[in-house]
């Protein structure tokens, strides 16, 4: 009997099936927060290859605009606000974490559409459009979050 079992076995092909675990959302908003944060970063490290922008700064100018201290706390609270969200996706109650998400999301998406205005270089045009495709996919993985199944009590 067992060398029919193995019989059996080895004329049956076998299918592999890979694990696919289901990711909390709270997981998928907070990991679309970091790319973005990682694409606003290389974006803006990028801009120092541009010719004559380190020059600029060390004039104390960037984008037309001087740099100071008013300009710099603008430009902190900017990234601190996207940074925490990392952390606060996470913990927040649902109802709050949804509405925060979709808020923030769509204020940045629309900030980065606006500082984009102008712009000439295909890469700082291209980071753009890939930030605010991150940012419209927390919109939408916030907005679809899922519902508590009605267990019937």
């Amino acid at each position: 009997m067992e060398n029919n079992k193995e019989k059996i076995n080895t004329n049956k092909k076998t299918a592999r099936i890979f694990e696919d675990i289901k990711i909390n959302v709270k997981l998928k908003i907070s990991a679309l927060w970091i790319a973005m944060l990682f694409l606003f970063a290389y974006v803006d490290i990028f801009g120092f290859y541009r010719p004559g922008i380190i020059d600029e700064i060390r004039s104390g100018i960037v984008a037309g605009m001087q740099i100071t201290q008013g300009f710099l706390i603008f430009g902190t609270v900017y990234i601190l606000i996207p940074s925490l969200m990392v952390f606060l996706s996470l913990t927040l109650k649902p109802t709050i974490n949804r509405w925060t998400n979709i808020i923030l999301a769509l204020l940045y998406a629309s900030s980065i559409v606006f500082f984009c205005i102008g712009e000439t270089w295909v890469f700082y045009i291209f980071g753009s459009i890939v930030e605010v495709l991150l940012l419209l996919s927390i919109v939408w993985y916030a907005w679809k979050w899922p519902y508590v199944k009605n267990s019937g009590v």
